[in-house]
């Protein structure tokens, strides 16, 4: 394929809580704390960013965030937040609609990630971005149709299961792959199996987009890794291949969940890999 450079853009869809000791594993409060003050609960701030690709031809969205619908005892339990308005919003302030879309690629159908597939109108939902193709691992799909006991309140089939419903709008990756020019996949399954990075030529080099391999900058420390990761000593390893290989070839990393630096180059030393740089879109 030829190698498209595309203009890359980070969005938001608000920002959400989680206990921080779950996104932290066995790292101790004492630790992360300093980067993660937590509230009242021991919950701490997730941001919802996504990633915004546009070329001559496509304009791409990597993750949806977490879409509407919710009811007010989610709201309150995930402490959803949306000063600057959620994800179409913020399209909107990028000149873009909904139906502008042609492209969503999934890293995996937790409901932070894909909850934004649907939005309800009239309380019947419809695809929001109904003229996109919507990339996902084929591994992917087939767990969040039968997740364990551990896992289940997060592949939330209604939120994604008319993708299954309307013809064309679902194409299925296997293993990694360049689905379109200038933008391939990396499969992970630490965290959960078929999770898929996105890996795109942008202008300023290449662009990873690391999803909940990586979810903060923080957690660029090997160890630090969540306690939601159903194989945490997978996820140890792909983190250390992937992270020398974005040292080595000076790849921007985008954090999905990070509110104060969603994008950075890195830099690796004898005590580890830290933020060398933010890089701003």
């Amino acid at each position: 394929m030829q190698n498209e450079c595309w203009k890359v853009e980070v969005l938001s869809d608000g920002i959400y809580l989680l206990d921080g000791g779950s996104m932290f594993g066995v790292v101790p409060r004492v630790l992360w704390e300093k980067k993660h003050p937590p509230d009242e609960k021991n919950r701490i701030i997730l941001a919802l960013n996504c990633l915004l690709l546009r070329s001559k031809e496509r304009i791409v969205l990597v993750d949806n965030g977490m879409g509407d619908g919710w009811s007010e005892k989610d709201l309150a339990i995930y402490g959803l937040q949306r000063p600057n308005g959620g994800l179409v919003d913020d399209l909107a302030r990028h000149g873009l609609k909904p139906e502008q879309i042609t492209d969503v690629i999934l890293t995996h159908l937790h409901i932070d990630h894909a909850g934004g597939t649907i939005t309800h109108q009239g309380g019947e939902p419809r695809l929001t971005f109904p003229n996109a193709t919507h990339w996902l691992q084929d591994s992917n799909l087939r767990w969040a149709e039968q997740p364990t006991e551990r896992d289940r309140a997060s592949y939330l089939r209604p939120r994604w299961e008319l993708l299954l419903a309307e013809d064309g709008r679902l194409k299925l990756v296997d293993a990694a792959q360049e689905i379109m020019p200038g933008i391939r996949t990396i499969p992970v399954s630490g965290h959960t199996p078929g999770q898929q990075l996105v890996v795109a030529n942008g202008e300023k080099g290449q662009v990873l987009f690391a999803g909940d391999l990586i979810p903060y900058a923080s957690q660029l420390r090997i160890p630090w890794i969540m306690a939601y990761d159903l194989n945490p000593l997978l996820t140890l390893s792909e983190k250390k291949d992937i992270l020398a290989r974005a040292a080595a070839e000076d790849w921007i990393l985008v954090f999905e969940h990070d509110a104060e630096i969603p994008a950075a180059r890195i830099e690796s030393s004898d005590r580890g890999y830290a933020v060398r740089e933010r890089v701003e879109f």
